[in-house]
């Protein structure tokens, strides 16, 4: 069937122009009343200041949803909220967008654009709305530590308010941005100031260049002072103690709470920003603040004749010690090292430590903060975990297994059996800890953590533990 638009053939021809030409003009009539109305409407808009509003609640980010290793999300993982006010006649005018990112398993944080104003007494950060009121208010409860389900943090209020008649008045305000965080939790202990709180922090602030303002709560004065060197290289400015502040602090922008993708460890594709970092950024940063001198193990055809690769093994005083270390350190040497014990004391400064360790080739320790030391070793050192007996492999690969993969090191372990282990002397085999470590486990994280961590230290047999020395010499050789 033709339209009336179609040329018929023969006779009808001249039939077919006369429904065309009034299709013509009806078009053009049409046309120009759509064109004069909205001239008109749009010149009222520019008197009246008309505004239009958009709002884009809760949208998810398919590129945002990147699943890491062992991780799987659904979709309410990412959730931007934003709330414009676009202004026609004048340009745009942005009222700020709040985003809640809860990627991953560990943390929940925010980040506030806008007129963003933290008043550190009332530990809450509010949204102003520049442009046209909203009729909306919203709240969100935020941990600021990155681990969201641990007690005893006190929570940000983050709230996008409706408009300014509430919003509390600034006292200080700045161009930089901020990055408010708790240094609460489980802080004190080695390898979670920087699991739980430093390489969150390098996410959260290193793609501003130093230029951002730390806001802390939970403040603990030893702690700034301990990471001082590291504090300052992510911001040129000294940080805040929100839990003392009476002012009311005036940002661009402010991200609430810091993000931990997993233990000890980045994945690029979360971090915001332009650009993508991962752990041997971290490693290089960390070089660099301290002075490092080692970004690299050399090859062995450039190492002065008769050198032999350096290894170092961490002395703990209490738990998990090596029982037979003078034994070890023998055996190490046997097997080609240069072998030397350290005990890693924390009043002695990061950088003390930092500078031993990087000047060796091999980290030797049984499970335990103390290897988180790992981070100064030379990428293509090499990092051996003596895992204490009771079925302690998976956290161990999880805690510094994979981080030293990632980190660009070597990593080996040698898993102690219970003949290793004190335990059996002090329990007798019939005890659960040794016939049975998984009911321990199944009881709860305390009775594992008692046995297998707080009563346990080990005397290695160092002719099983001799093929992984022989592994970690290889290596070194091959690089």
């Amino acid at each position: 069937m033709m339209s009336c638009c179609e040329e018929r053939p023969g006779k009808n021809m001249k039939k077919s122009w006369a429904p065309m030409i009034h299709l013509n003009v009806g078009f053009v009539v049409g046309a120009l009343f759509m064109l004069l109305v909205y001239l008109v409407v749009s010149q009222q808009a520019a008197i009246s200041g008309l505004s239009v509003a958009t709002t884009v609640a809760q949208r998810i980010s398919d590129k945002q949803l990147i699943k890491g290793p062992s991780e799987s999300f659904v979709a309410s993982d990412v959730q931007r909220i934003t709330n414009k006010h676009l202004v026609r006649g004048s340009g745009e005018s942005d009222n700020g967008k709040v985003v809640l990112n809860t990627k991953g398993y560990y943390s929940e944080t925010c980040e506030v654009d806008g007129d963003v104003r933290v008043n550190g007494k009332a530990l809450s950060v509010s949204l102003v709305p520049t442009g046209r009121s909203s009729s909306e208010r919203r709240e969100w409860k935020i941990q600021p530590y990155s681990r969201k389900i641990l007690p005893g943090i006190r929570p940000v209020t983050v709230t996008q308010l409706p408009d300014g008649a509430a919003a509390p008045a600034c006292t200080a305000r700045y161009a930089m941005p901020a990055v408010l965080f708790s240094i609460g939790g489980l802080t004190g202990n080695f390898w979670h100031d920087f699991t739980d709180v430093l390489v969150p922090l390098f996410i959260a602030s290193r793609r501003y260049g130093g230029e951002v303002q730390l806001l802390i709560t939970n403040m603990e004065s030893w702690w700034p002072a301990a990471y001082k060197p590291i504090l300052r290289r992510l911001s040129k400015y000294d940080a805040v103690d929100l839990d003392a502040d009476e002012h009311v602090r005036c940002f661009p922008r402010v991200t609430v709470g810091v993000h931990m993708h997993r233990d000890l460890g980045i994945i690029p594709e979360w971090v915001p920003g332009r650009r993508r970092f991962a752990m041997p950024d971290f490693t290089r940063f960390l070089r660099d603040i301290y002075a490092l001198p080692r970004g690299a193990v050399p090859p062995p055809a450039s190492q002065p004749p008769g050198r032999r690769p350096r290894l170092l093994l961490i002395r703990r005083t209490h738990s998990r010690r090596f029982v037979n270390e003078e034994e070890i350190l023998r055996a190490a040497e046997a097997a080609g090292f240069e072998a030397a014990p350290i005990e890693l004391r924390r009043d002695v400064g990061v950088e003390v430590n930092a500078r031993e360790v990087n000047a060796h080739d091999v980290l030797l320790g049984v499970h335990g903060a103390g290897l988180t030391n790992m981070l100064f070793l030379p990428p293509g050192g090499v990092l051996i975990q003596v895992v204490p007996y009771g079925n302690m492999e998976h956290i161990a690969r999880l805690e510094y297994g994979e981080p030293a993969k990632g980190m660009g090191l070597k990593y080996l372990d040698y898993s102690v059996t219970a003949e290793e282990s004190t335990l059996l002397e002090m329990l007798g085999r019939d005890h659960l800890a040794i016939k049975d470590p998984d009911a321990v486990h199944r009881s709860g994280w305390n009775n594992m953590t008692h046995f297998y961590l707080n009563k346990q230290s080990v005397r290695v047999d160092v002719a099983r533990f001799a093929p992984t020395l022989a592994q970690a010499f290889d290596h070194l050789r091959q690089q």
